[in-house]
């Protein structure tokens, strides 16, 4: 039998752990990876919240749309566009065909503003 309130407890601090790397990143100015790892933190905390949900194990999935929607958490249109925005990164960081021009430390910033506010919200929905 699996121990759901364990998965969702690996999840939810994985993904703590790869917010503070995206953070510490971001401050060196290395912002591809800065942004790799803030996706790899909202993959993370989807995973726990699909968990919950599920009460199962999580999918084998990187795309945060398809995990928000098998979460069925009501997310609004900015958050999904967000999460659909952060996808990219997960493909940058993965794939070398796929890579594109580095992000400036603004736009970085921005995104990674972004990504926060949809991160902290997600957070905020799991059981305590």
């Amino acid at each position: 039998m699996i121990d759901i309130d364990k998965q969702i407890l690996y999840w939810k601090n994985s993904a703590g752990e790869d917010w503070a790397v995206a953070q510490d990143l971001l401050h060196i100015k290395r912002t591809r990876h800065s942004l790799f790892f803030a996706h790899l933190a909202l993959e993370k905390i989807l995973k726990a919240q699909v968990c919950g949900y599920t009460k199962d194990i999580a999918p084998k999935l990187h795309n945060l749309v398809r995990l928000a929607q098998l979460s069925s958490l009501s997310l609004d249109e900015a958050q999904i566009g967000t999460l659909a925005e952060m996808n990219s990164y997960n493909l940058e960081g993965r794939y070398p065909d796929m890579l594109l021009p580095a992000p400036s430390l603004k736009d970085a910033k921005a995104q990674l503003e972004r990504a926060e506010e949809v991160y902290q919200w997600l957070l905020s929905q799991l059981p305590e």
